[in-house]
């Protein structure tokens, strides 16, 4: 068994060292408060048993506060008090100066809840590490001087979650949609250069990834781009090849045909168009920001967001490389091809590519393909989301974040050069369990926990209030969000719906269980479940009447969180069966892991519940290896586009390094109950040695989880 130190480190229990405590704390009173030895044993005892029977690793806290309940039934209550004051009074040191133990830990390499917070952070890199330290600073900052004490206590119990604490110090928002039509079409300043329109889509395509890394170092979320506004770039390679091909002719005595012209300077744009796709997806994935990690960039492909004609035809010819790039992947250290995590894709499922004979049905067989070998691209159906976005179709940021429809102006709508403001997530396991299942106190306790989070939400309102355009010329002055003057505040992008600002939910699936007694996939529960989904969606409405400010409901993407969450669960609550029995709750809205469920009825239940999470929503459905069935994966995808906003398919995609082996690499208790990955053909644990691809949260992991997130992935059941 092990505990978690307070610096985040894990460790062997002892319990040696709680007996120490205990006599020291002994030694501190009277003979006559004192407890004999034997007394001494029997706290040890079942202090030890309690800790055995917990399905977690404890803090330090929490067998503290058993030795103090232990203390107390051996009705010793001078000692206790003894003890209670020796804590509070260690607390207050601590607290005067609470980063060191955290970094020095960091430095050190074996803090775990930090170095499994990110599943594509490498924690021993010095640039990552350099991050998590500044991280550490910023939340010590943020929790003792920037925020209101009850929303730091309330984000400490696993109430809410405050997300990106580490970066809340800094005037810095979550995530966006780049205007890369506006960066590329008229020019733009990277590192204080001016860059101006490209004359070639292999320059376009250099821009757009050094602008990237640019806007990913000025932001601590996603970013999404569209290859739509690439594809201009090919015509205009296109003319310049035939004006070098009809010299070069010339200049060898030829009379070139126009036929000729044409047909050979179709073979350079097609090598242009490959060179130009390599270099954004090398480029993504070798590049580091300053938060130590790839780009998290998604590429957007909707071939109706063009013109029919050359230029949709040039867009679907980029689309089919980097789907052809993807399938093969990137080597790694030994030279095999793997899956990388970045850049994610997402393929929109069209009238003119979802059934055999339409125009490009060859580019959805070629994603249905990538998706059995590499879990890209994720798939929004343009009929569903034109229904809940005003007839409008555009990528979310990030993995999952929506922007709501907005008009500028002139009365266009306008999504690309938007972004969010942040999140807060509400608990609604905690809200549930708080009640005790009675009705009334359930919807009198979200109240109150939603006037939490709008308290926390308008604190990154506020602390974005006021930023100056200086501080990220790249996103305001430049033209990846906006063209602002220096000098001049970002203020009038934060209202009026331009940027959106997210109240996150997580464990829907609890709470509906915990206050009916069913999943809300039982069609008695399923209603209540769709009443606290409106009740949140409608709360946010109306926060956004009153402030101007658009709220929007986002399906939490919890990655780390997950069990941050659970643990907070069992200590306020204890187990409680098919609620609070897993070392991790489940995301936002979907069908626990473990429910038996196929994938077309998986992805239309879920339908009901995008529909009024507008913020951000994605479904997934969990599958083997699909790569000698790509027909089920073509049905699936027709399935989405009839029924569903935005899913995925989740499959695996491992490698060993220690013998070669390619397919799934499984998850196993060790010796101490820990679970670990395993090479099924030559049983080798040593991550290091392993490539692992899983999606957890809408986008790949490639650096593992922790203990809460891998219990989940274990136990998710096949849909297909």
């Amino acid at each position: 068994m092990n505990i978690i130190k307070r610096s985040g480190m894990e460790v062997t229990f002892d319990s040696v060292k709680i007996e120490d405590a205990v006599r020291k704390a002994n030694a501190s009173v009277q003979d006559e408060d004192r407890l004999t030895d034997a007394q001494i044993k029997t706290v040890v005892a079942n202090v030890t048993k309690l800790c055995t029977k917990m399905n977690h690793s404890p803090n330090v806290e929490e067998i503290q506060d058993l030795v103090e309940e232990e203390i107390m039934k051996q009705k010793t209550y001078r000692l206790a008090s003894n003890y209670i004051t020796y804590r509070y009074k260690r607390e207050l040191v601590r607290k005067s100066n609470s980063t060191d133990e955290q970094i020095l830990s960091l430095l050190e390499c074996n803090n775990e809840e930090v170095m499994q917070e990110n599943s594509n952070k490498n924690p021993i890199v010095n640039s990552v590490q350099r991050d998590y330290m500044a991280g550490e600073v910023s939340k010590d900052i943020t929790r003792r001087f920037l925020l209101p004490a009850d929303i730091v206590e309330a984000h400490e119990k696993g109430l809410i979650h405050f997300h990106d604490s580490d970066y809340f110090a800094q005037h810095m928002h979550n995530c966006c949609l780049v205007n890369l039509d506006d960066m590329l079409q008229n020019g733009t300043i990277i590192s204080e250069t001016m860059i101006e329109k490209p004359r070639s889509f292999s320059t376009a395509c250099n821009v757009a990834t050094q602008a990237i890394a640019q806007i990913a170092s000025s932001q601590y979320g996603g970013q999404s781009i569209t290859l739509s506004h690439l594809a201009p770039f090919v015509q205009v390679s296109r003319e310049k090849f035939r004006r070098e091909v009809r010299q070069e002719l010339a200049s060898q005595g030829f009379d070139a045909t126009d036929e000729m012209v044409a047909k050979m300077a179709e073979m350079r744009v097609a090598r242009e168009i490959k060179q130009g796709v390599q270099m954004i997806q090398y480029q993504v994935i070798t590049l580091m920001t300053t938060n130590g990690q790839a780009p998290f960039v998604t590429v957007f492909m909707y071939l109706n967001e063009v013109p029919e004609g050359q230029l949709r035809d040039d867009l679907a010819l980029i689309i089919k490389e980097m789907l052809l790039q993807r399938i093969q992947g990137v080597k790694n250290e030994q030279g095999i091809y793997i899956t990388p995590a970045f850049p994610k894709l997402i393929y929109v499922l069209e009238e003119n590519n979802i059934e055999e004979g339409t125009p490009y049905w060859e580019l959805t067989c070629l994603a249905a393909q990538c998706t059995a070998k590499r879990m890209v691209p994720d798939y929004i159906s343009e009929k569903i989301i034109k229904k809940l976005k005003e007839g409008n179709c555009y990528p979310c940021m990030g993995c999952r974040s929506f922007l709501t429809p907005y008009k500028d102006e002139k009365g266009q709508y306008k999504f690309y050069g938007r972004f969010n403001q942040g999140v807060v997530t509400l608990n609604l396991v905690d809200v549930a369990c708080s009640s005790g299942g009675n009705m009334v106190k359930f919807w009198r306790i979200m109240d109150e926990r939603l006037e939490l989070c709008r308290r926390a939400l308008m604190c990154r309102h506020d602390r974005l209030k006021g930023t100056l355009s200086d501080a990220a010329p790249i996103l305001w002055q430049n033209g990846a969000l906006a063209r602002l003057k220096k000098g001049e505040s970002i203020d009038r992008l934060l209202y009026d719906g331009y940027s959106t600002i997210s109240l996150g939910y997580a464990g829907l699936c609890e709470c509906v269980r915990y206050m009916t007694g069913h999943s809300h996939t039982d069609p008695d529960s399923t209603p209540f479940a769709l009443e606290v989904m409106n009740y949140l969606n409608d709360t946010c409405h109306k926060w956004a009447d009153e402030t101007n400010i658009a709220f929007s409901l986002y399906g939490t993407p919890l990655e780390s969180t997950t069990y941050k969450f659970a643990k907070c669960l069992q200590k306020r609550f204890g187990i409680i069966p098919q609620v609070t029995d897993k070392n991790y709750i489940t995301n936002s809205y979907h069908i626990h892991v473990t429910e038996p469920v196929n994938a077309f009825d998986k992805l239309s239940f879920e339908a009901q519940f995008q529909e009024v999470s507008p913020g951000g929503a994605i479904s997934y459905v969990e599958v083997p290896n699909m790569q000698d069935n790509i027909e089920a994966v073509l049905s699936v995808m027709q399935h989405i586009y009839d029924h569903i906003m935005y899913a995925e398919l989740n499959t695996k995609s491992d490698f060993c390094q220690m013998c070669g082996y390619n397919g799934e690499i499984r998850i196993v208790e060790d010796e101490n109950k820990k679970l670990v990955w395993e090479c099924p053909k030559c049983k080798n644990r040593n991550q290091d040695k392993m490539n692992v691809a899983r999606r957890t949260c809408g986008y790949i992991g490639t650096q593992f989880w922790n203990q809460g997130r891998t219990q989940e992935i274990k136990e998710r059941v096949l849909h297909l």
